[in-house]
């Protein structure tokens, strides 16, 4: 107490000084029209700076936020243009047209959103880890995708995290075919550039050209049919002159990688064992 009454007395001139000036411009702003304005007018200012401010950090720290809702909405736009193909196909097929629907698309496939905490592309051998998993729904051999297209396919799990092998990763192999023709080739990463994959096995009399998107074939239930995967940008032959390889430049733009989309088949298990039954059915006959 001692202690502040002398830094009190010692200070007595400047604080005296202070109310001084805090007691003129008071007297001085609200008693002269034009002072009054400039005050109102500066104060408008810095008040508007600072909220300003304050809106573009409240704003950042949202992003997440509003992406996440907007992968959601990307989500359920692509699962009904999924429906709609596989109901044009239906109908043109002339096949199942009473009873394969838009709704048995939309009812067989979901999302579940998650954040990437991790993710390489520089490695001979990349990953990416997801901040959700089993916990929340993940399992292995579920597909992975962002906005843009192909992302990969979870390998992994754990309780609340999963680790999805990425397309830039040599040892994943994807049935991939040109939009608009049925022949399926094989899309692996070539390990150099990491916007760019190879589509290999590609029959030779199947007509495309350079441009012409690359899409997933469906033959498996990590991806629906169509999902984009990137365009083709050159072709050439494979060692076996039956063949094309086509160089694919990726829609994902793996370096700026944030949030994706786990894809859930209801379907799975079904086919899982569907197969499982013929190849013992096979085993058994021969």
């Amino acid at each position: 107490m001692r202690d502040i009454l002398n830094f009190l007395i010692r200070s007595s001139n400047w604080i005296l000084f202070a109310v001084y000036v805090i007691a003129s411009c008071i007297l001085l702003f609200s008693t002269n029209p034009f002072q009054h304005h400039v005050y109102l007018t500066s104060a408008g200012a810095v008040a508007s700076t600072v909220y300003r401010t304050s809106n573009t950090v409240t704003g950042y720290f949202a992003l997440r936020d509003i992406n996440e809702d907007l992968q959601r909405r990307n989500a359920d736009l692509e699962m009904q243009l999924l429906g709609l193909q596989q109901q044009l196909r239906d109908q043109r097929l002339q096949l199942y047209a009473d009873t394969m629907t838009v709704d048995t698309v939309l009812s067989r496939y979901s999302f579940i959103i998650a954040n990437v905490i991790n993710n390489s592309i520089n490695r001979s051998h990349n990953y990416i880890t997801l901040e959700k998993g089993s916990a929340d729904g993940l399992k292995p051999e579920m597909g992975v995708v962002d906005q843009n297209g192909v992302v990969g396919i979870v390998n992994v799990t754990g309780e609340h995290t999963a680790r999805v092998i990425s397309v830039l990763n040599p040892y994943l192999r994807l049935s991939c075919k040109v939009k608009g023709n049925q022949h399926v080739g094989s899309l692996q990463w070539d390990g150099k550039r990491h916007d760019v994959a190879l589509l290999e096995e590609l029959p030779r009399h199947v007509k495309f050209k350079i441009g012409d998107t690359i899409v997933t074939s469906g033959f498996s239930t990590a991806f629906p049919e169509g999902v984009p995967v990137g365009t083709v940008i050159s072709a050439q032959k494979d060692g076996d002159d039956n063949f094309y390889s086509l160089k694919v430049r990726l829609f994902t733009d793996f370096s700026t990688l944030s949030t994706v989309r786990v894809i859930v088949d209801a379907m799975t298990e079904e086919l899982r064992t569907v197969e499982q039954d013929i190849t013992e059915s096979r085993r058994k006959m021969n």
